[in-house]
């Protein structure tokens, strides 16, 4: 028995069990073409919020897709160790249990990390579950397993073995909080409003008589500044050209020097130098020679070297700076002033620029690949616009900071005698083996040799996962990939991830390809947007814009919320999220469901009236037509990666073409029977409809599938044959559209004469091809309830309505008062013509056309011809009702 509502709640657990039962995401190389995905890999710490959602269904359709077309297709799960992010909520747990991280071993840390990610880690694996996610979950890797963390040592050791990998001072993005470096790509700059702070220092030689101003934003730096530099063309400071100034408060010399990099007119003109503590100004400080003097602690905190306010935090020490300043009088003025500032991504702490001894991984050669075969669309990005970004990133890299100041990751395999020398090597006793062979020190022991303290960058343990996902995990248990995986699977095809990481994930993945399989990790990369609140806004916590997936889909369905998602989801644009949205989603698995039990209430007979069968076989032929029409499109939609058009097009198809126009074609009268034949074509086509929609909408096609006819126990719609195209009938489409357009201007003169949809009414045809309708007649009569149909030469009785040609009329006088609508009509025809006649009065006086502006002489032009076109359509009324 059917249940009347369509309740997702009772049927999603039941079709995933199932799904996993009889092992329908599973892959194992064979003789088909593989289709495959590795998915953006999860921080372990995360759970599922709104942009997890939409590019996880996109992934889903494509897989789901891909299984249905007959390929081998392998959707790898997993989940990244995330080193600043899991390392943080360690911390935070055990000062919850008053551990303080720093009186712990390194060990006993990495214990306390571990029970944490057995216990909360993956939590938005199982999640994805409730969206219908077909990953093949025996393949669900993590970054930090042994296998994978075998690949990153082996990839470093192997690098720096090339002269890519090198360690050397370099200024970083330093985070106080998570007291690490961060790369360029892990700062998200914000608009921050500062004070900005004009600051005198004296002249050597000459004080209290000559002085020079600088504005800065950071007054708490100065105790670094090495210098301070002018443009040598500015005549206002060409008198102090190697002359030295005296830093406020601690009354240090510093030179005076000149580069043109000043900006003469920005500011006083006038640049303190502060190499520790900008990159430019490091940048000048090599150019000049000058010292670097680091006054800050990596906790951001003053140290020794500021000589004043030692161990205030840096932010503290900016306003004491300040007070001090206009104690001293070095204080000119202070005022409002907003500028750029970067913020870690991960702790939110202001970034601080700072000279640090870290590993770096040179990309300049590396890169070359990588960017050549993007450019030449070997690696085709989805929408193509985002090759420009991908080139402004990759014309000219930095070296990637691969060192990260933390426990939880990988620890780099950097071995240090105890005179310094490094020795980099996958382990310690490879590193000992080495010292022995090359160094002949064959004394030395494990003991002698310390490991570098630092983890790598998680982005070099994730730069691999499209090949890594594929090594086998050692265990001969295990179900995770076999020996021969990675040459069957990789390249992958489809790539699906956020634009956010263009560079810093899908750029150093196709790096990494080239470096280690001379070919791409994938074929295609799909951009998606950022979900955005219906007003724009980015969802966060804060705002309280940002609805839990979860309550989503227990609210509307998986069906539902995926498709509310894709709805208005084109590649590459944000996506402004609105509930309707899903809402609509819903009410589209509804409309099936009720569509489906309509279908399954008829009773079936073996015979049938002929005319009602040759009606029912035109209907049956158009539908055929629509839908390999709407296949072809799909499929184009599909090639080109417009997904939301594709379920767009499939919605029409259901909703429109068939539920609103098919089904009631053919849809037999109350309590009577349909026939085998037209009952079967519309059982089969409701079967291709939801194997077409299956990707989009996994569950409520399953459902219907498994119900539309007698299935064998482990079948399933995931593996039925998505449906091809055939060849359209071009000539019964455009007879339909006709039909179409008929029915719909005869029901548009019912509701405008408030004509009762049960009410017959006779319609003539003027038409030189009457042969054109006369298939279509019991169409027609069926669908807007027309009485009879005749065909004439001149113009007919009745309301009338033109389509392609032909004259339509539509004989409504027993069902109006005609004296009445006679009456109304010349009203109203009065009307326009007394409008006319005062725009007339208006466009032909000169002085108004000459005077007013050209919008709105065209305006009353535009109501002139609309008042024409109404007084030529009452006229036609009137001569219609015979008056």
């Amino acid at each position: 028995m059917i249940s009347k509502t369509y309740t997702p709640q009772d049927i999603e657990e039941k079709w995933y069990q199932y799904w996993l039962d009889n092992q329908l995401f599973k892959s194992t190389p064979d003789e088909r073409e593989p289709y495959t995905i590795v998915i953006p890999p999860p921080n372990v710490t995360g759970v599922l919020h709104m942009g997890h959602m939409l590019n996880n269904t996109i992934q889903d359709v494509l897989i789901r897709k891909a299984r249905m077309e007959g390929k081998n297709a392998c959707w790898v799960p997993g989940t990244d160790h995330a080193s600043i992010a899991t390392e943080a909520k360690v911390v935070a747990m055990l000062k919850e249990r008053g551990i303080n991280k720093h009186d712990l071993t390194r060990e006993q840390f990495l214990e306390y990390a571990w029970e944490w990610t057995h216990k909360y880690g993956g939590i938005i694996l199982k999640q994805l579950r409730k969206l219908g996610a077909s990953c093949d979950w025996d393949r669900t890797r993590f970054t930090m397993e042994p296998a994978l963390y075998e690949s990153v040592i082996d990839t470093f050791v192997d690098l720096y073995n090339k002269g890519k990998i090198y360690r050397g001072v370099r200024m970083v993005n330093w985070d106080p909080q998570g007291l690490t470096a961060v790369s360029d790509e892990e700062v998200v700059t914000k608009e921050v409003q500062q004070k900005l702070v004009y600051i005198r220092y004296d002249i050597a030689g000459s004080v209290g008589q000559d002085s020079i101003t600088i504005a800065t934003v950071r007054p708490e730096t100065i105790m670094a500044d090495a210098a301070i530099a002018v443009n040598p063309n500015d005549e206002r400071y060409k008198h102090l050209h190697g002359k030295r100034a005296i830093i406020p408060l601690i009354n240090r010399e510093i030179p005076i020097i000149t580069d043109e990099y000043v900006t003469m007119d920005f500011g006083t003109g006038g640049l303190k130098v502060t190499p520790a503590h900008d990159p430019n100004d490091y940048t000048l400080g090599i150019k000049h020679n000058l010292p670097t003097l680091d006054i800050l602690n990596d906790d951001g905190t003053l140290n020794e070297k500021a000589q004043i306010l030692v161990g205030q935090d840096r932010f503290a020490a900016r306003k004491a700076i300040i007070k001090l300043l206009e104690e001293s009088g070095n204080l000119v003025k202070a005022e409002e002033y907003k500028s750029n500032v970067g913020f870690s991504e991960r702790t939110n702490a202001v970034i601080e620029p700072k000279l640090s001894l870290q590993w770096f991984l040179k990309m300049d050669e590396l890169s070359k690949p990588a960017f050549e075969n993007v450019m030449n669309d070997t690696v085709q990005l989805h929408p193509s616009k985002f090759k420009n970004m991908y080139r402004s990133w990759m014309e000219n890299p930095h070296d990637w900071c691969i060192s990260r100041q933390l426990w939880w990751g990988q620890r780099i395999p950097a071995f240090y005698m105890q005179d310094g020398t490094v020795i980099v090597a996958r382990n310690k006793h490879e590193a000992l083996e080495k010292v022995q062979h090359e160094k002949l020190l064959f004394a030395m022991t494990e003991a002698d040799l310390t490991q570098d303290e630092d983890v790598l960058d998680t982005w070099f343990s994730s730069w691999l996962w499209p090949m890594s996902v594929f090594k086998p995990s050692g265990n001969p248990d295990d179900p995770k990939a076999g020996p021969q995986d990675l040459d069957y699977y990789y390249p992958t095809n489809t790539l699906v991830t956020g634009f956010d990481i263009i560079f810093f994930w899908v750029a150093r993945m196709i790096i990494a390809g080239y470096e280690y399989k001379s070919e791409q990790p994938f074929k295609d990369v799909y951009f998606t947007g950022m979900v955005r609140d219906k007003l724009g806004r980015k969802m966060s916590k804060q705002l309280g814009n940002s609805p839990d997936p979860l309550d989503l889909i227990e609210k509307y369905g998986a069906d539902g919320v995926r498709t509310g998602m894709l709805f208005s989801s084109a590649a590459g644009n944000d996506l402004l999220f609105d509930e309707k949205l899903v809402e609509q989603g819903r009410n589209f698995s509804n409309k099936i469901w009720n569509a489906f039990r309509l279908v399954k209430g008829w009773t079936v007979i073996d015979e049938a009236n002929q005319a009602t069968t040759n009606s029912n076989n035109l209907a049956i032929r158009w539908f055929e037509s629509k839908l390999s029409l709407t296949l072809t499109e799909i499929e184009d939609h599909f090639s080109k990666f417009r997904i939301s058009d594709a379920l767009q097009a499939i919605y029409k198809l259901i909703w429109d073409d068939f539920c609103s126009q098919y089904l009631e074609l053919i849809k037999p009268g109350f309590e009577q029977p349909i026939d085998r034949v037209t009952y079967d074509s519309t059982i089969n086509f409701f079967e291709r409809l939801m194997a077409l929609a299956h990707p989009f909408m996994p569950f409520i096609t399953e459902e219907i599938w498994q119900e539309i006819r007698e299935r064998q126990t482990g079948d399933s719609i995931c593996v039925a044959p998505f449906p091809k195209a055939s060849t359209a009938d071009n000539q019964i489409l455009a007879d339909f559209d006709t039909l179409f357009d008929v029915i719909t201007n005869i029901r548009n003169i019912r509701n405008a004469k408030q004509i009762s949809p049960k009410t017959e009414l006779p319609v003539s045809i003027k038409t030189v091809t009457p042969e054109r309708f006369q298939t279509l007649e019991p169409l027609i009569q069926k669908m807007a309830n027309v009485s009879t149909i005749s065909y004439v030469n001149e113009k007919a009785a009745g309301l009338s309505f033109l389509v392609k040609g032909d004259e339509f009329f539509v004989d409504i006088a027993g069902e109006i008062d005609v004296e009445q609508e006679v009456a109304a009509t010349r009203k109203e025809l009065e009307y326009n013509i007394g409008f006319r006649e005062s725009t007339l009065k208006k466009l032909s006086n000169e002085r108004f056309v000459a005077n007013a502006k050209l919008d709105v002489v065209e305006r009353e032009r535009q109501k002139l011809a609309d008042a024409e076109a109404k007084i030529q359509a009452l006229e036609q009324r009137l001569q219609d009702l015979g008056a």
